[in-house]
């Protein structure tokens, strides 16, 4: 094999999996944050992911929802927002 052919050889093959990683769609984040526990709103957090079914979001796979809970101490709103 030629050097040129080698190199353009292993060149490809690098280059590949990168190319194909970076084609993949983003999926979306969904902050949730909510100032009780989630055994505080159990119906409220039913209902939310409900209304991401009916929308045509499944969550984990292909949205991804990110909960924040300030166990009732309201002074961890901040910290939890700024995360």
């Amino acid at each position: 094999m030629k050097r040129r052919a080698l190199i353009t050889l292993l060149g490809s093959a690098v280059a590949w999996p990168l190319a194909a990683r970076a084609q993949q769609p983003a999926v979306p984040v969904i902050g949730f944050m909510h100032p009780q526990s989630p055994e505080g709103i159990g119906d409220a957090l039913r209902g939310f992911r409900q209304g991401l079914l009916e929308t045509g979001y499944s969550e984990g796979q292909n949205v991804v929802v990110d909960y924040r809970w300030a166990e009732n101490e309201l002074e961890r709103l901040p910290a939890l927002q700024a995360i």
